[in-house]
């Protein structure tokens, strides 16, 4: 069982808290541009067990009279039909499932903002598609030399160009389906328009990850750094922190980099920076939560080995060598870590090795770890899933809850009717073969009702599994790994 490392109702309520604060510190009206995940943050919770993944936008439903979202969209995502990895949608069709979901708790969204908008042809048959929906679009452009050209950024061929987003509450939150879709200057130049207009609005940033108060190498925060490795983002000691204030704390390079410029763009706006670091934009009480460091930590190790072993099936999957392997590599190495303290990568291979087959094992919550190879009858998948809930209901391991009767038939099926090659059952299709024999069958409906029992549990696959299963794991809210290898040594390998 899990420790709990995070003190979940404290982090809601201090950080409403600091939201509220600095809404009062610009006049009642703040720009609060949302790093990360409003919906879903896995990585949170995975790192900081306690951390509800939907804490965030639950703070935000306490405050929901004073809540308006604007969500972002970066033009070139569009036209390069940029797809978000662990929903495996498009940017465009992610922005539509975001104000769904908003819309469904009773949050306001007001607007969404096309940034770098020069007239592309899917760019405008996306924008005419959320206007016959009913939703307001905004166009925002590249502006020549943005962030260093101030004088132009701060201009009417500048920010002044952007069309002007009309909001009506005092919190306006600024998220995107993903990074570089231009938050930020979003942010910057709805400020610069207030000002014209005698509105004296302010900017935070609300970015989970890194924690500002948690040491540089601390694994919680290298784990952060593995999440985003593909981005070339690095964790660093804020500069300007240490300079003002004598304090030392931890931001990343990009924040750090363009902060200067920021600083002249505030001052230019507002007369005075109201920040004297990246850290202080910052309203992240994160840190202020951590109840057990020791169970953080461990947990942050286990996810800087998931970051590694997928880093590693996306370099194989591409065939071009990763930078992000080497750099989590550097991060195992600074978190004192190895593959070999991943229990479930040794169990799944010791089963491969025996079986010579595929295999797959899962560590539950008690710690008991199931395994399950590939048969004649099932995928490796599909094995391990049906062992699993066996143990948890306390089924013999060698009863058949699912009839050799009725496999045959969905083999035959597969291969003589739908033309596949494999007739194994994957791990859907056994799942909804045991929904069917649960209707009848007391122990096959005994053996489904331990599935919820799998949610957090790890796992490792000694091979990279099709995706019809790697969508049943993440479904049932499993965290998979799986080894750089495929089944077979072809050169086309179908996910």
């Amino acid at each position: 069982m899990k420790t709990t490392a995070f003190d979940n109702e404290k982090y809601k309520k201090i950080q409403r808290d600091k939201i509220l604060e600095r809404i009062s510190q610009f006049e009642n009206k703040l720009y609060l541009e949302f790093g990360g995940k409003l919906f879903d943050d896995y990585h949170a919770s995975r790192v900081l067990p306690g951390f509800l993944p939907d804490s965030k936008i639950q703070m935000l439903i306490e405050m929901k009279e004073n809540v308006e979202i604007v969500v972002v969209i970066n033009a070139q995502d569009i036209e390069s039909n940029k797809v978000r990895g662990d929903l495996n949608i498009p940017y465009d069709q992610e922005v539509l499932r975001l104000i769904d979901a908003f819309r469904k708790i009773g949050l306001l969204v007001g607007s969404v903002v096309v940034t770098h908008y020069n007239a592309q042809d899917d760019v405008e048959h996306f924008i005419h598609r959320l206007e016959n929906l009913g939703l307001s679009v905004f166009k925002h452009y590249v502006i020549k030399g943005y962030p260093n050209n101030i004088p132009l950024i701060l201009s009417e061929d500048g920010f002044g160009k952007n069309e002007y987003v009309e909001t009506t509450k005092p919190l306006v939150v600024v998220t995107a389906p993903g990074p570089g879709s231009g938050k930020m200057a979003v942010c910057l130049s709805q400020m610069y328009q207030d000002y014209s207009r005698d509105i004296k609005s302010g900017y935070a940033k609300f970015e989970t990850f890194p924690i500002y108060n948690v040491p540089l190498k601390n694994p919680i925060n290298l784990a952060y750094e593995a999440a985003t490795a593909d981005l070339n983002d690095a964790n660093i000691i804020d500069p300007y922190h240490l300079e003002s204030y004598g304090e030392t704390v931890v931001s990343y390079n990009r924040d750090a980099e363009v902060f200067p410029v920021l600083k002249n763009i505030f001052k230019s706006i507002m007369g005075t920076s109201p920040y004297l670091s990246p850290t202080d934009m910052g309203v992240n009480t994160v840190g202020d939560c951590i109840v057990n460091m020791d169970a953080a930590i461990d947990a942050s190790r286990q996810e800087i080995l998931r970051r590694y072993f997928n880093a590693l099936t996306k370099e194989r999957l591409s065939g071009v060598e990763d930078d992000a392997v080497h750099k989590i590599e550097r991060l195992m190495s600074l978190a004192n870590i190895s593959i070999d303290d991943r229990p479930v990568v040794k169990y799944a291979h010791e089963k491969a090795t025996e079986a010579q087959e595929p295999a797959i094992a899962i560590e539950l919550e008690d710690g008991h770890i199931i395994t399950g190879k590939a048969s004649t009858l099932f995928r490796a998948s599909a094995s391990v899933l049906l062992n699993a809930i066996k143990y948890l209901a306390n089924l013999d391991d060698k009863l058949d809850i699912i009839s050799r009767h009725v496999i045959k038939p969905v083999q035959d099926l597969k291969v003589q009717t739908l033309g596949n090659n494999n007739p194994r059952i994957n791990a859907d299709e056994m799942l909804v073969m045991l929904s069917v024999a649960a209707t009848t069958n007391p122990v096959a409906e005994l053996a489904l009702k331990q599935l919820p029992k799998l949610r957090e549990c790890e796992a490792h696959s000694t091979i990279i599994l099709k995706q019809d299963d790697l969508d049943i794991f993440t479904k049932l809210k499993m965290n998979l790994t799986c080894s750089p290898e495929f089944r077979t040594k072809k050169l086309y390998h179908k996910r």
